[in-house]
């Protein structure tokens, strides 16, 4: 099974990158976690929809078929890490490869949201793009870590 993580936009800062390559590099061979960075379509005077479109196309073509989608979204479903691993568990058992999305700085487009397969949130707070990247790499890592009764997780 692979877990996909496609993210609008290219840069984060070098403690971002550090902390995903560290995350990254934990995850056993039969769970590929993978990162495809998508470009921010740039601002400019254009419309939120034109945004919206130009950005859903290129997550889109990021998107293997066949992939579940859960698009990461602040009216999504609130996951406790328990939650979080019986997920990973389930999409294991079903073999789906799973692309989680994190939209740009306006969010997903509103219509991709909906026909993702899930919606799911990590906080109610504003996030930063690049700690968003890090904490859902280290709470898929702490699920998978909760399933296979790895030390690293404790109640």
């Amino acid at each position: 099974m692979k877990l996909l993580i496609v993210a609008v936009g290219q840069r984060v800062p070098d403690w971002a990158q550090t902390a995903w390559d560290d995350y990254a590099k934990r995850f056993p061979s039969e769970l590929k976690v993978e990162l495809k960075t998508v470009k921010t379509e740039p601002r400019g005077s254009k419309s939120l929809e034109s945004l919206y479109a130009a950005e859903r196309e290129r997550i889109e073509a990021a998107i293997p078929r066949g992939c579940r989608i859960v698009a990461l979204d602040e009216r999504g479903t609130n996951l406790t890490t328990l939650a979080l691993a019986a997920k990973l568990k389930h999409w294991q058992l079903e073999a789906d490869d799973v692309a989680l999305v994190i939209g740009g700085p306006d969010g997903l487009d509103p219509e991709f949201k909906k026909l993702a397969h899930e919606r799911i949130r990590l906080s109610d707070l504003t996030l930063p793009h690049a700690m968003v990247r890090v904490l859902l790499i280290e709470q898929l890592y702490r699920a998978w870590s909760v399933n296979a009764n790895h030390p690293y997780h404790r109640e």
